[in-house]
């Protein structure tokens, strides 16, 4: 039996690697530390499938060290400490995968090590570092940030999927649709060649096997639960129980809450997400709901499992039947688009802060109109560099609380903005 595409084709060196190349590629971060044979422990943060596992496997290999790996799903302090053991005699790299859900004392139990440089630390998250590795264990590492394939990159997979692998080379293959297999696997390469082969595999008796975004989703729909490996559903899963609570369906996301109680999530992850939803997808329209995610979040580290299932249930229905709107998350995207394409420019001289003698001289804070000062609490003035003044970032949504916001702003600014 072969084993399953995306490990035949792991790439065996940084250079085979695609995507990642401002960590991977000719002068990067990681290629010197590896030309230098001085690799640093690190926490390898991106969402699953673009090469945590495949850059922890080539470090080790280059290094010329014995490679060891846990997962935090099913590995405690007593296994951390027998690798620690075997380490002491040859330096190694241990692998973590899942390192944000090592409780604090499994963290600790590999301080020591790290320290002293009896292993090399690499641990893998799909979760903010920030949160989930302790302080101590998090200043003994460096933080990589991997980022999403995009869809050349994903492209440049089966390509070199087709012309590498042996069996695929068998096959006469026509690539006519490709979205499908994108959209299904999300991003992740590994899901992405596992379900590519699944398709060949399906139609290997078609000559020439076409593969077009029906065939795909016909297949995908019956078979792609076999390569559903070690809680992959996890993210179909966590993305139905968003989905269903930015949708309005209370039934849809208590359920979806139900199937990620049963296979084990982490409450504090469930958590956490619906503090992200109830900025992202309902904002100003409930401003309660921020505050509801958040009491729901600290409650949760309190109490824990099993009774934290009764507070996601309520924090996530009251979501669900809360107003909508995404307009705070549309405000800050907008206003980042416009940074990244205008640049640093500069503060307008009266909102500057002047602390000094020389910065009053030098017209800082001048003119600057103290708002409590003025009917309403409100002056007119300038808050915008002058480039790009007039600019509106901020739209509010369509529902009553917005509403009364929009009035607000439109009676204030009525000269300057059209709200």
């Amino acid at each position: 039996m072969r084993a399953p595409l995306a490990e035949r084709l792991r790439p065996a060196t940084l250079n085979d690697l695609v995507g990642q190349e401002h960590l991977t590629g000719q002068g990067s971060i990681l290629q010197k530390a590896l030309a230098q044979g001085k690799v640093p422990s690190m926490i390898l943060w991106g969402p699953p499938g673009v090469g945590k596992t495949t850059i922890a496997n080539i470090i080790a290999h280059t290094l010329q060290v014995p490679f060891y790996t846990l997962s935090a799903i099913s590995s405690g302090v007593k296994d951390i400490r027998e690798v620690i053991d075997l380490a002491r005699s040859r330096h190694a790299v241990l692998f973590i995968d899942e390192i944000h859900r090592f409780n604090k004392s499994q963290q600790d139990a590999l301080l020591g090590a790290v320290e002293k440089g009896i292993i090399t630390l690499i641990g893998a998250t799909t979760e903010n570092p920030s949160f989930e590795v302790n302080a101590a264990l998090l200043s003994r590492c460096q933080v990589y940030v991997l980022k999403p394939l995009d869809e050349p990159q994903l492209k440049q997979l089966l390509e070199q999927a087709m012309a590498k692998d042996e069996w695929l080379a068998t096959k006469t293959i026509e690539l006519n649709e490709t979205e499908a297999l994108f959209n299904i696997s999300g991003g992740d390469a590994r899901k992405l060649l596992n379900l590519f082969e699944l398709v060949v595999d399906t139609l290997q008796d078609e000559h020439p096997v076409v593969i077009t975004n029906q065939q795909v989703m016909d297949i995908a729909q019956q078979r792609v639960a076999i390569y559903d490996k070690a809680g992959e559903q996890h993210y179909d899963i966590i993305s139905a129980f968003i989905k269903s609570i930015r949708g309005s369906d209370p039934n849809g996301a208590v359920y979806w809450l139900a199937r990620m109680l049963a296979g084990g999530e982490d409450v504090k992850f469930i958590a956490r997400r619906l503090v992200i939803l109830a900025s992202e997808d309902i904002g100003n329209a409930n401003p309660n709901a921020l505050l509801l995610a958040t009491s729901c979040f600290q409650a949760v580290n309190m109490i824990g499992h099993p009774e934290g299932r009764i507070i996601l249930s309520q924090c996530a229905t009251y979501l669900a039947s809360s107003p909508k709107s995404n307009a705070s998350y549309m405000a800050i995207g907008n206003a980042q688009s416009v940074v990244s394409q205008t640049g640093d420019l500069p503060v307008p001289l009266h909102i500057r802060n002047a602390p000094t003698k020389l910065m009053k001289q030098q017209g800082y804070g001048k003119g600057y109109e103290y708002s409590h000062s003025y009917d309403n609490n409100f002056s007119p003035q300038e808050y915008l560099p002058k480039e790009i003044s007039g600019m509106k970032f901020y739209d509010p949504g369509k529902n009553a609380r917005e509403d009364e916001l929009r009035k607000y702003l439109k009676a204030l600014w009525k000269e300057k903005y059209s709200y």
